[in-house]
């Protein structure tokens, strides 16, 4: 233990130091992590039998199922065409201008008196070219040459076949069959056979198909059948294959798209699991890093070590189906540790960190590696933040058993409150093992924090509030010894410790610290308590001393209170406020009268050794140490007095520079003034006379 304070003492103020705590901090939780951030992965081919039931770690979506689904759900969607009535009536319009325009030929040459041979010839000049091609040159002969009557007859009768058959939609693979009915149209047209073959051609060419490819509708019908698929989705904790089941191509794709094969080697959780640790230390960097010392922070990397370490322990126990022995972690003792020995805001945002990594280690119900278990993450932060809550006042150890059974009680409330949301059918022996795990909790924080404390203690050289309390009973060896062989001395320094805390408290020290410190500052009286005039009763042994020797004898007090001190392995902080709550400052009177007796003395040897108060809290009680002491000789103290005192003995340790060495501020010095003074008031205010009451001799009659 020693070796370990005195490593300690010798690195506290060593910046690379804090750099390799943090480093350390980062590997381990880490390290710690690294199993539950890594997917569990499987040696498996193609057409193996699996020899467990294999689940899904992480829900993630099957893209290359899903796309293919889609395009399947495309390709179904069969091309869309659209019905264009408009090409009925062209195709009218031009059956009737064709034979109007052989109407029009016969009469010209009637009236022209023309060669009816010209005929053919004004055809060809009015008709597209490709209509020759659908009759032969006797047909449309015939044609021109047929009586009006039979022209007019034909052209209604194919106007009407025409229309009648392009009513319909008529695709290009249709066309045959619609141009087959226009022979049953004009079955019963009042023509002669050749004629009427004559103008069936015609109007068969004249149907054409009324149906064009809409590609715009098209894609947007296939767009709209491929929104309809829905995602495929690995859901996490469902079975992609069970146990004895064969490797099929479409298994062995999920199990490689979860990442749950061994050739599959992904640096991604890693990656992850890296920025994630950052993030969860970021704070702790942050808080630590603007202190001057590194004895918090080893403090601290101890207590998360160990947390996390028994978070690894119970991890060991093997678990059931219906519960998670995550429940049975005891995380409250971490952040009453850190409550105790630091401070209560790193305990809060510690308790917040436990719940993280609580969360991820404890997360293997459905093998969601990589995953917070949110209701085991509201248990530990409530369960730890209870822990901190509950220590606000002094500490003692019945104050933590207290805190461990608050931290069950809130256990126990916290686990029914999950239970229930979860709206899930338990048995009783379920929810009697869920309270018993919450109440376990509870109880094993608080017999880890009461067993862990001298530990730490000891370790780091650490005064917690828990020590001073214990130091501070009156039933304590070396306060006994006081009591009994000095009690002058006992008296004073409850009065100084009464001053030294009220100051302390005002600026913001430790004012317990001061309190204790107090108790055991003048313990080196205890070796010759007759020569200090606290304890002298009758006369006073200096007189019949030189002051070189009255003088050794009252500075030997602060040496031989060192000495106790240490024999008895007392904290160093009240160690070296015993041993700075002189300084250096002079022995006046002893020195004065050496210098009468002797005429020339040297100043140096009538001075304390030393060192001079290095803390506030030493700063204070030296003032009070000696503003007790002077006011105590006042016949009669007044306010006046008593704030002239306080404020003569302030400044005379500024002019001796004996506050040089600590980082007490002029207006701090003023704020205990001002509290020293109030509390001197309180002690020494003025009282009544009583008057003195007679007793007269009554005579009976």
């Amino acid at each position: 233990m020693e070796r370990i304070r005195f490593f300690l003492e010798h690195v506290n103020h060593v910046r690379f130091v804090r750099y390799l705590l943090f480093l350390f901090l980062g590997l381990f939780l880490f390290a710690v992590l690294y199993d539950q951030a890594k997917p569990h992965q499987y040696e498996l081919r193609l057409f193996d039998i699996a020899t467990e039931t294999i689940r899904s770690p992480i829900t993630i979506e099957d893209k290359e199922t899903t796309e293919r689904l889609k395009k399947e759900a495309a390709d179904k969607v069969t091309d869309i065409y659209t019905l264009k009535k408009e090409y009925a009536e062209n195709r009218v319009d031009l059956i009737s201008s064709l034979f109007t325009t052989i109407v029009e030929i016969q009469n010209e040459i009637k009236e022209e008196k023309k060669e009816p041979t010209k005929m053919m010839d004004a055809l060809k000049e009015r008709l597209p070219q490709e209509w020759f091609s659908y009759l032969s040159a006797d047909e449309w002969e015939k044609l021109l040459h047929a009586a009006p009557e039979d022209i007019e007859t034909a052209k209604e009768a194919a106007v009407t076949a025409v229309h009648s058959i392009m009513a319909e939609r008529i695709t290009q693979s249709e066309l045959e069959k619609a141009r087959a009915k226009v022979q049953d149209e004009l079955k019963y047209v009042m023509l002669s056979p050749s004629l009427k073959e004559i103008v069936v051609k015609l109007t068969k060419q004249a149907i054409i198909p009324n149906v064009i490819y809409d590609r715009t509708a098209t894609e947007e019908k296939r767009r709209q059948a491929m929104d309809e698929v829905k995602p495929v989705k690995i859901l996490q904790g469902q079975v992609i294959v069970e146990e004895g089941q064969f490797i099929t191509n479409e298994i062995y794709h999920q199990l490689q798209l979860v990442g749950l094969l061994q050739n599959d080697r992904s640096f991604q959780p890693l990656i992850g699991l890296f920025l994630f640790v950052l993030l969860l230390l970021s704070p702790v960097v942050y808080y630590f890093g603007r202190e001057q010392a590194n004895k918090n922070l080893f403090v601290y990397t101890a207590i998360f070590t160990i947390m996390l370490l028994v978070m690894k322990l119970v991890r060991l126990i093997p678990e059931s189906d219906a519960f998670s022995t995550g429940y049975l972690v005891p995380v409250a003792f971490g952040t009453m540790l850190v409550r105790i020995f630091i401070g209560e805001r790193i305990a809060i945002m510690t308790s917040i960190l436990y719940a993280v990594c609580g969360s991820l280690m404890f997360n293997e119900g459905m093998g969601a590696n990589g995953t917070i278990q949110v209701s085991l993450a509201i248990y530990l932060v409530t369960s730890g933040l209870a822990g901190s809550f509950f220590l606000h006042k002094q500490l003692r150890k019945a104050k933590i058993w207290q805190a461990g059974v608050f931290v069950a009680f809130i256990n126990i409330v916290v686990m029914l409150a999950l239970t229930l949301l979860k709206n899930g059918h338990y048995s009783l022996t379920e929810i009697g093992m869920f309270l018993l795990m919450a109440f376990a909790s509870g109880i094993f924080s608080a017999i880890l924090t009461i067993g862990l404390l001298p530990v730490f203690e000891a370790c780091f050289g650490i005064l917690s509030s828990m020590k001073l309390i214990e130091l501070s009973n009156p039933n304590h060896p070396l306060l006994r010894k006081i009591l009994t062989e000095a009690p002058g001395t006992y008296h004073h320094s409850i009065m100084v410790a009464n001053l030294a805390e009220a100051a302390c408290e005002a600026i913001g020290a430790n004012g317990l610290l001061a309190r204790v410190a107090c108790y055991y500052h003048d313990i080196g009286k205890t070796k010759r308590p007759q020569y200090f005039i606290e304890n002298q009763i009758g006369g006073n042994p200096h007189d019949h001393l030189s002051p070189q020797l009255s003088k050794n004898i009252i500075l030997a007090h602060v040496s031989d209170g060192v000495a106790i001190l240490k024999k008895h392995r007392m904290p160093k902080e009240i160690v070296d406020i015993a041993e700075q709550h002189h300084g250096t400052t002079l022995l006046k009177y002893f020195y004065h009268k050496a210098l009468e007796q002797t005429g020339y003395v040297l100043e140096e040897e009538f001075r304390y050794p030393g060192p001079k108060p290095q803390t506030k809290e030493a700063a204070i009680i030296s003032i009070a140490d000696s503003v007790e002491a002077a006011v105590r000789s006042l016949s009669n103290p007044s306010q006046e007095k008593i704030g002239k005192i306080v404020r003569s003995i302030i400044a005379e340790r500024l002019q001796d520079n004996q506050l040089n060495e600590c980082d007490i501020t002029l207006k701090e010095l003023e704020m205990v003034a001002r509290s020293l003074c109030e509390t001197l008031n309180g002690v020494f205010h003025s009282r009544i006379e009583y008057p003195e009451i007679r007793k007269e001799k009554v005579k009976h009659a």
